[in-house]
């Protein structure tokens, strides 16, 4: 389990996952070193429901650990996570803006939308101000 509390220093960029892009497989659950990325799933009726992976905002460290796995320098390859290329590195200070844009039913993003974007705004805001 991750650690618990206030931020000791804002990253530089967050991670951020485009719900229209992604599947639910769960590849980023399982590399993500602080546990901030879980699976949510909305109920679209009789038909069946859409599975999503979603970022806690204010856990991500901004390690990109979920967009690729680490090399050394000099190896000209790069190993994704995610093989539907949902998640992006976002700069801290765009997060709102993008958060705002990243897809999924929309009845789910009305209901959450001071948890998603108002989160994305606060951290936007305390890093501009640093």
């Amino acid at each position: 389990m991750a650690k618990q509390g206030p931020r000791k220093k804002l990253p530089k960029e967050i991670a951020v996952i485009n719900a229209d892009n992604c599947t639910g497989c769960e590849a980023c659950i399982q590399v993500c070193p602080v546990d901030c990325i879980e699976l949510k799933e909305f109920g679209l009726g009789v038909k069946g429901s859409q599975s999503w992976c979603e970022i806690d905002f204010e856990r991500c460290v901004g390690c990109e650990v979920c967009v690729h796995i680490p090399q050394k320098k000099t190896n000209p390859y790069e190993l994704t996570v995610c093989p539907w290329n949902a998640i992006e590195m976002v700069p801290t200070e765009l997060l709102a803006v993008t958060v705002a844009q990243i897809g999924g039913p929309p009845e789910y993003i009305h209901e959450h939308w001071d948890r998603l974007v108002g989160t994305a705004q606060h951290l936007a805001e305390m890093k501009a101000a640093s």
